[in-house]
């Protein structure tokens, strides 16, 4: 039966909000018919997919539709096109299947799809008998999807997607192309409206900004080497092994030699040597998911599948993390689930509606960042967020997500004055939406992936950010692994910035956050963003001349080492780097021929080394047990002074002199009578100090030692036990 004009014509101009209804393989009494559009051909002729010939097609629309039939089963056909003088083939995707399954629409209607990266993007199969790529995307309230891109020269009328009702998924699987082809999604409204060109929210590739179409990818990686890496890690409480730090702008910590990105397999062969040589245990990228603006640095993405193209191919980030394992380092990035930008190839209005984000201001925009919040109680979109960290796991051996920006998330009033919020149901501030998202990802991601860890930046005092998620537990408990310690980074800085003078006057900026310090698993955190926007280095942000600057340096470098806490530091500031950081140039690596930058470099390592190696200094870094005040209340003199303490491990006792002052005969308390050995002095000529100090260790009697604590320096002695009858002196 031949089909209405009207149906004809919105099938041939694409607008046809059913093509597979008439186009491909459809049995009958008569024998099964074909129907397809072949532009530009004058004859066709259908073929199995093994050549085998079915006989020719007719034309019956000077557009380009042909119509025949054969006798047999439906399958995927091949045409033979001719015009001209020329033949071409086509496989004709409209004859072949779904590819999606009714345990599919199942497990994404319930919101417990736990795969979706494996069903939703473009992901390149075997269908039927065909090579090709199977796209699918969510677009529930569209009257139409067509596939575009460099394959059916960018022609929406070419592929129309096959719409499944139930889930709101438009899916086709095209035959004969592989990676690296060019697409988007034409989508037209509930309104008739056509949408902007729209990446894909599941691609696993980008072009390279500016231009943003999604790109085909294979799976990254098969033969991953970094077994013994991943085992180790889900063997141990990360709580009670030593975690240092290295974060990461993968766009600035150096450039090539012509000031363009290093791509990942650069990257490698110098970063992960030096991560090594440095001691630290980990490297942290911030946002390494695309996104169109340079100085967003990465936290305003709109591909978040997707690898920066701005570093090569997806793979080669792959490659990056197993190399990275082999040495022994640990690699987290920076995930941004808190909001979106607006561009309008992302997911602002995806299918015309409010689909990602909401459709109040007051709950889907974000006043500081000019950015789009996500609808954390649509369950489709908390899907898609939480199978993004499942996948980060699964594809490419992340050791774990640094969650961006969760007070933003967990208050409904975030950086909004009365009447720009709308309160929750119990008319409080709290998103317990966002709350319950970032449980299910916790529960999610330590369930599948033993080892992994989260950690979250959150600045508030919101009960319970790393404690346990369980389903039965206290709703606030958000299951992170480590929360980001704001308050130690704020209070010390502070400190640090006034004149050694004035210190005896504000000595609770160092003592207030023992309080505190084990209410959570806490990451001591210098990050980038204390070093942007007018903020200055690390450098000069201490108080007083340039001797002053790189010995306060010293010891508040020190002295964190010795705090309770893991340890984070951003790039540059291992080298004590002079200038304000900027995404628009490298470090300042020249500096590390001075001597005091080479000085504080130094230092770090062996902070690192001797972090890694005195297990009291990491072994209870997260439990009250693994901390003792020796002197809290030298405030006349800034003097600190605790005790770090391990099971099993002789205890560490960490001292700051916070003042120019040499202090000799200092009377510091000290639990164990014996030998204390000098194992770290920040005033080392080796780190740029003076070389003042103990000649190597002290002796306890009584209870107390008198030792020398050199000027604006940290030194840490660790018990060497009682001596031995005939050597004291």
């Amino acid at each position: 039966m031949k089909p209405p004009q009207g149906a004809i014509d919105a099938l041939i101009e694409g607008q046809h909000a059913d093509p597979f209804s008439l186009l491909g393989v459809h049995e009958g009494p008569g024998g099964t018919m074909l129907r397809a559009i072949l532009p530009g051909a004058e004859e066709a002729e259908a073929f199995t997919l093994d050549g085998r010939p079915l006989g020719p097609l007719g034309l019956v629309d000077a557009r380009g539709l042909f119509e025949g039939r054969f006798f047999g089963p439906r399958q995927p056909i091949r045409y033979r096109c001719s015009a001209s003088g020329h033949d071409w083939l086509v496989t004709d995707p409209y004859t072949f299947g779904p590819v999606l399954g009714e345990l599919d629409d199942l497990l994404i209607a319930q919101g417990t799809h736990y795969r979706l990266f494996d069903k939703l993007g473009a992901h390149l199969i075997e269908h039927e008998g065909a090579e090709g790529v199977h796209f699918a995307v969510w677009a529930p309230n569209a009257q139409l999807v067509s596939l575009v891109g460099d394959f059916n020269d960018w022609d929406p009328s070419r592929h129309p997607m096959r719409h499944r009702k139930d889930i709101g998924v438009w899916e086709i699987f095209i035959p004969d192309i592989g990676e690296y082809r060019a697409y988007k999604y034409r989508i037209v409204g509930a309104d008739g409206a056509v949408q902007p060109l729209k990446a894909d929210p599941y691609a696993f590739a980008s072009e390279v900004r500016p231009n943003t179409a999604s790109v085909t990818s294979l799976p990254v990686k098969t033969d991953w080497g970094d077994a013994a890496h991943r085992s180790h890690w889900a063997s141990v409480d990360p709580r009670r092994v030593p975690i240092s730090i290295y974060e990461v702008h993968a766009g600035s910590w150096q450039l090539d030699r012509w000031n363009w990105f290093l791509n990942w397999d650069d990257l490698a062969e110098r970063l992960i040597p030096y991560v090594v040589d440095m001691g630290f245990t980990h490297i942290e990228f911030l946002p390494i998911s695309e996104h169109p603006y340079d100085p967003s640095w990465g936290y305003q993405t709109t591909g978040l599948y997707a690898p920066s193209a701005r570093f090569g191919e997806p793979a080669g980030f792959a490659r990056f993390v197993d190399g990275a394992h082999r040495a022994g380092i640990g690699v987290l990035i920076d995930w941004v689930p808190a909001h979106f930008p607006s561009d309008e190839h992302g997911l602002v209005r995806f299918d015309g509606t409010a689909l990602y984000e909401h459709e109040d201001p007051r709950l889907g925009f974000h006043p500081d960042w000019n950015t789009l919040i996500y609808n954390f109680g649509r369950r489709e979109v908390s899907s898609f967020l939480l199978n993004n960290a499942l996948f980060w796991a699964e594809r490419y051996h992340v050791d774990g997500l640094r969650v961006d920006a969760v007070a933003s998330m967990l208050y409904r009033d975030y950086s909004r004055q009365a009447g720009e919020w709308i309160p929750n149901p119990e008319g409080g501030r709290e998103n317990w939406e966002a709350a319950e998202f970032l449980r299910g990802v916790n529960r999610a991601v330590y369930k599948a992936h033993p080892g992994f860890m989260t950690i979250a930046e959150e600045s508030t005092a919101w009960p319970g950010v790393t404690a346990p998620a369980l389903d039965e537990g206290a709703r606030s408990n958000l299951g992170f692994g480590f929360k980001w310690n704001m308050g130690f980074m704020h209070d010390t800085l502070r400190y640090m910035a006034r004149d050694p003078v004035h210190r005896r006057y504000h000595h609770e900026d160092i003592t207030f956050g023992l309080v505190y310090a084990f209410s959570e698993n806490y990451v001591l955190a210098l990050s980038h963003d204390e070093v942007v926007h007018g903020k200055g280095s690390l450098l000069n942000k201490m108080a007083g001349d340039e001797w002053q600057k790189f010995a306060n340096l010293r010891a508040y470098y020190a002295m964190m080492w010795g705090y309770p806490g893991k340890k984070l530091l951003f790039m540059g500031q291992e080298f004590a780097q002079r200038r304000e950081w900027s995404e628009e140039r490298a470090l300042d690596w020249e500096l590390c021929e001075a001597l005091g930058h080479q000085g504080v470099r130094n230092l770090v390592r062996d902070l690192n080394r001797v972090y890694r190696e005195k297990i009291a200094l990491h072994g209870r870094d997260c439990e009250p047990e693994g901390f003792e005040w020796l002197l809290v209340d030298d405030a006349e003199n800034s003097v600190f002074a605790w005790l770090r303490k391990a099971p099993a491990a002789q205890p560490i006792a960490v001292v700051s002199n916070m003042t120019p002052a040499l202090r000799t005969k200092y009377q510091l308390p000290l639990p164990g009578d014996g030998y204390w050995r000098e194992v770290l002095n920040t005033d080392s000529p080796y780190y740029g100090g003076s070389g003042s100090g103990n000649l190597g260790r002290v002796q306890a009697k009584n209870g107390v030692a008198e030792v020398t604590l050199p000027p604006l320096a940290t030194i840490m002695f660790e018990y060497a036990g009682a001596p031995q009858e005939g050597t004291e002196r």
